[in-house]
């Protein structure tokens, strides 16, 4: 890393970092959201005469319809922010940063407007504003993504590290909730975000790449600031993509993040990987896993006030105390990168020795990580099933860990798995896959709130043993590694 360029660099990684910790994955903080838009009457109209002022809040039971309301609203808006990865992927692969970006700051600026000016007549409004919002910032947290190619051997880590901003960005809605209780409107605190976009436009051209930032850095590869003009940087865009060509076909060892199927296969395309075994099984895991936080996530006001009786202090003391764990997620995710990161230099040394194949041993490191992320969805489902008020306290700290590893997990695997260049495509495709799974969480929301008459026992019974098939991700996956020649990971 020249040392004329490491203070942009860093520059480029912490604002990075505040981007998605403050704006990025903001709609995952909905329950502090939706106590908010109960206490202006968004959707009280749906309740029936003999509820209380705050709807279910004040535990009546007559007030489902306006939870369901919430519910659809959550459910559409985390579709969208899964589903549009794919066409946002392709944008950003074939018009690269300027573009995604400009278009990621259109899309948020429009939804905080909307929902700064939105009252409880026009609440309608949310079902275009929460979809439009998450959209916008999926986008940053995707062109953020490649600032771990300027970090070398520590790319997983700062790949983690982002997702775990993303994570911890739903602590935005604590603040604007204890905001409000502190007498500051809705209005003002969206109208702030809203402005916030003249600080992405600076960051943009001035610490973002007009294209992308390859990987291996070509020599002296310079961006934003120090780029001189488009030329520049298109000539260094055309270097890296030769540079990343070589290091594949002759497999140096010293990168360590050489990722498809070996330095001796013919090239694949992409829809080959598409439909091998490998992303298949990876969807799987990340659909089930996912499907058990959004519902967690999008109904959790319900279950609170469900627990608590209708306590309103009650409800309103768990939800701040679930989104403060939430914003830990930026500290738990990098130690899935950093795990990663250790084992893979680890493996790529013993296969060194060994000769066996450096692209499999890479792979290999993703092993542990899958498997520990799937047991501690298992753990948190298994908490979050029990109909125990204090236990949710333990429910929020392993779900916030497990939600974390998840995301940063699964773009890394990506990473590993599969070719740079396809890399946005396979992202967005496995994410607006598992959008349609996520899909069946209002039905589930409404079968428990119906003909179960909210015991969800059975459901998350069923969802517990469907979790345990997300496994067989890691155990194939250390079976083709050994395959391969690569040293075994434990699992």
């Amino acid at each position: 890393m020249p040392g004329q360029g490491l203070p942009l660099r860093v520059a480029t990684l912490l604002t990075g970092l505040l981007e998605c910790l403050g704006f990025a994955g903001v709609l995952f903080g909905w329950a502090s959201l939706v106590f908010v838009f109960k206490a202006e009457h968004y959707f009280e109209e749906l309740c029936e005469p003999n509820a209380g002022p705050m709807g279910n809040a004040t535990g009546q039971d007559d007030c489902k319809a306006q939870d369901e309301r919430f519910s659809l609203i959550f459910t559409l808006a985390s579709f969208m922010n899964n589903f549009m990865t794919f066409p946002t992927g392709y944008i950003f692969d074939r018009f690269k940063t300027t573009v995604a970006r400009l278009i990621a700051i259109f899309l948020y600026t429009c939804a905080t407007l909307i929902i700064a000016f939105t009252s409880a007549g026009s609440a309608v409004m949310l079902f275009l504003a929460m979809p439009m919002l998450t959209v916008g910032g999926i986008l940053f947290l995707i062109t953020n993504l490649q600032v771990g190619n300027l970090f070398g051997k520590h790319r997983s880590t700062i790949i983690t590290l982002y997702n775990g901003a993303f994570d911890s960005s739903s602590a935005v809605f604590l603040i604007i909730k204890l905001l409000y209780e502190q007498d500051i409107s809705l209005r003002a605190s969206f109208i702030f975000l809203s402005v916030c976009s003249a600080w992405h436009v600076g960051r943009t051209f001035l610490l973002m790449p007009r294209g992308q930032i390859p990987y291996p850095l070509p020599p002296n590869y310079s961006y934003g600031l120090c780029s001189r003009d488009g030329a520049r940087g298109k000539k260094e865009t055309a270097e890296s993509k030769k540079l990343d060509l070589q290091s594949r076909e002759f497999l140096s060892t010293k990168e360590a993040e050489i990722p498809g199927p070996g330095p001796l296969e013919e090239p694949r395309s992409f829809w080959s990987y598409v439909f091998s075994r490998r992303f298949a099984w990876h969807l799987v895991w990340l659909s089930v896993i996912q499907l058990w936080h959004y519902l967690f996530i999008g109904t959790l006001n319900s279950l609170l006030t469900n627990l608590a009786g209708g306590d309103r202090a009650l409800v309103s003391s768990y939800t701040n105390a679930f989104a403060i764990t939430q914003f830990f997620g930026v500290l738990c995710a990098p130690w899935n990168g950093l795990l990663m990161d250790r084992l893979k230099q680890k493996y790529q040394k013993e296969a060194r020795k060994t000769g066996s194949s450096a692209s499999a041993a890479a792979l290999s490191s993703a092993v542990p990580s899958l498997a520990l992320t799937s047991l501690l969805c298992l753990g948190f489902a298994i908490c979050a099933s029990v109909p125990v008020l204090p236990l949710q306290y333990g429910t929020f700290v392993l779900q916030v860990i497990s939600r974390s590893f998840l995301y940063g997990g699964n773009a890394a695997f990506l990473t590993l798995a599969f070719p740079a260049e396809h890399f946005g495509k396979l992202f967005g495709v496995v994410m607006a896959l598992s959008a349609i799974v996520s899909l069946l969480q209002f039905p589930i929301f409404t079968l428990i709130k119906g003909p179960l008459q909210n015991d969800p026992f059975y459901v998350n019974l069923t969802l517990v043993l469907v979790t345990l098939l997300t496994l067989v991700h890691p155990f194939l996956l250390r079976r083709e590694c050994r395959e391969s020649g690569a040293p075994p990971a434990a699992p």
